[in-house]
């Protein structure tokens, strides 16, 4: 094993401020304010310097936007992309097709998790959420399920069951078996089947206790109510408020919500029939139903007619270009291209999405088209922002945490030795377990989900790898089960459905709603999973 670092006073710093930040998040309160300071008390007791403290403050939150700026992108980018499809109605007519296999929420809650699990398995969660986010959420939530079940859904058989078995591309397994010194194969296939348990429990008590009792009757009226949520009510005051203002998000994404919820109810009331012109109405700088007003009913009909063509156009076209991406991602040969994956393959859906916004918002009218492309990205970032903007001093303090983030965030000269807080305190920790089968495996998981709240999954790995290396012939237990039971600790915790600060505020974004919400509906039904893999673990080892 490596040797036990010093604790220093900046250790306790930050250990209180992990236990701040814990318990604040259980008496759901808001965690931006002890992430603050916490920052900053970590760096003072580790520069003794007060400008340190304050510089780290504002370090924090530019440190964690330089590593989640692609997240943020992406999303900005989605929505731009989503924006510009809703002018032409072709949101709706894009999500009509799913409800032959979405008949319901429920089966729209296992649909969303079966299709995310086998594109994250093959490419990571990356490119998946953004590509599920697009095209299935608004199908799901037509279908009657719930909003924040789409995003547990989409959560836990991503960012969860598949990229903490890591099956495919095989680098979460390589690297706990590199550190472990057993056998990569062997840490692939166990972990494979512990992500199954998880999963499977997890999926299950989360249908139980977020989906069961809340799915509506498919209809266009879900459709319309998610995308206008946070409307302001006759006293001013917001409908809806979760952990961040949705009333502020809905005037940055929806243009004329007056004009979008006289849609909402018009859809409800007359069907589907009214659903095209609710999706054409809400325009920016006037909107659609003016345009029409100042018409001759000729040139209406003639401007609802070419409209109808390029709403049924990027209906089709918008999955068919996803699909052509993930042909791509599976045969990059194909175009004469090395491996397309994670961050490039977020880049290419991104990418594509900017196109596809473009050529919608240009169907839509060539006057007043640049400004229009514009507004719509702008609108995305918005939203992005709005989301997702209080998660950056958060992951700033986790960051701090970190050797490989923590020297521009600490002021720490270049090649300075710079301490990783966070295992440094957890290698401490690992002296006091118990020499015990049973304690020694809970004693790993818990120790790859603290490694894990920094919002990297696999960050951790190398020290729950040589951690069970280590302790395995104590106990009488293959060092690949051990360090499996770690890797999955590690990477459902910072993989993205127990911390707010990891990808999971992707997966929210697009489901919007509030990254909170969905931490503390996955806690239990992850926790419980990952209790049960270990147990199951330990039994069969």
């Amino acid at each position: 094993m490596h040797s036990i670092a010093v604790l220093t006073p900046a250790h306790f710093c930050y250990l209180a401020g992990v236990v701040a930040i814990i318990a604040t998040m259980i008496f759901r309160a808001n965690v931006v304010v002890p992430a603050i300071l916490a920052t900053f008390a970590v760096a003072f007791a580790w520069s003794g310097k007060l400008l340190v403290g304050f510089q780290a403050i504002f370090m924090g939150s530019l440190t964690a936007a330089h590593e989640l700026f692609n997240i943020f992108l992406v999303i900005a980018l989605m929505t731009a992309l989503l924006n510009g499809l809703r002018e032409l109605g072709a949101d709706v007519r894009m999500v009509r097709p799913f409800k032959r296999i979405m008949f319901n929420g429920h089966a729209a809650f296992f649909i969303l998790a079966l299709i995310t699990y086998l594109i994250s398995l093959f490419f990571w969660p990356t490119p998946a959420v953004p590509l599920v986010g697009a095209i299935l959420i608004p199908a799901a939530v037509y279908a009657g399920l719930p909003p924040l079940g789409a995003a547990a859904a989409i959560a836990i058989a991503g960012q969860g069951m598949a990229l903490s078995s890591d099956y495919v591309i095989k680098v979460a397994p390589g690297i706990s078996a590199r550190a472990a010194g057993a056998d990569m194969l062997t840490v692939a296939n166990t972990a494979f089947g512990l992500s199954l348990i998880v999963g499977f429990v997890a999926l299950g008590m989360t249908w139980f206790s977020v989906v069961r009792g809340r799915v509506k009757a498919p209809s266009a009226a879900n459709l319309s109510v998610w995308e206008t949520q946070g409307l302001v009510t006759a006293d001013g005051e917001p409908e809806h408020q979760g952990s961040f203002a949705k009333v502020e998000l809905a005037r940055g994404t929806s243009g004329n919500l007056a004009a979008e919820h006289e849609g909402a109810s018009s859809s409800h009331m007359e069907g589907e029939g009214a659903l095209a012109a609710m999706s054409i109405a809400p325009m920016p700088q006037g909107g659609a139903a003016l345009q029409m007003t100042q018409m001759s009913p000729i040139a209406a009909d003639v401007l609802l007619d070419r409209r109808e063509l390029w709403s049924k156009v990027f209906a089709l076209a918008t999955p068919l270009a996803f699909l052509a991406v993930v042909v791509v991602m599976m045969r990059p040969d194909m175009i004469g291209s090395g491996a397309i994956r994670g961050g490039d393959a977020a880049a290419l859906i991104g990418g594509m999405a900017a196109v596809l916004m473009m050529l919608a918002t240009l169907s839509h009218g060539r006057k007043g088209f640049l400004d229009r492309t514009a507004e719509h990205i702008i609108d995305g970032f918005v939203f992005a922002f709005k989301a997702m903007g209080a998660v950056l001093p958060i992951a700033g303090f986790f960051f701090v945490g970190d050797a490989s983030t923590a020297g521009p965030i600490l002021g720490a000269a270049a090649g300075a030795h710079v301490p990783s807080f966070l295992f440094e305190l957890v290698q401490a920790c690992s002296q006091v377990i118990p020499q015990n089968p049973l304690f020694v495996s809970f004693g790993v998981l818990l120790m790859g989900m603290i490694t894990g709240i920094d919002g990297s999954g696999f960050a951790g790995l190398p020290l729950t790898g040589s951690l069970s290396g280590a302790l395995a012939p104590m106990v009488h237990l293959p060092a690949a089960t051990l360090a499996a039971i770690g890797q999955m600790g590690a990477v459902w915790t910072g993989g993205g459905t127990l911390v707010a600060w990891s990808s999971l505020i992707a997966v929210t974004g697009f489901a919007r709603v509030p990254v909170l919400d969905a931490v503390r509906a996955l806690f239990l039904p992850v926790v419980c999973g990952l209790v049960i893999a270990t147990l199951a673990a330990v039994m069969f080892a």
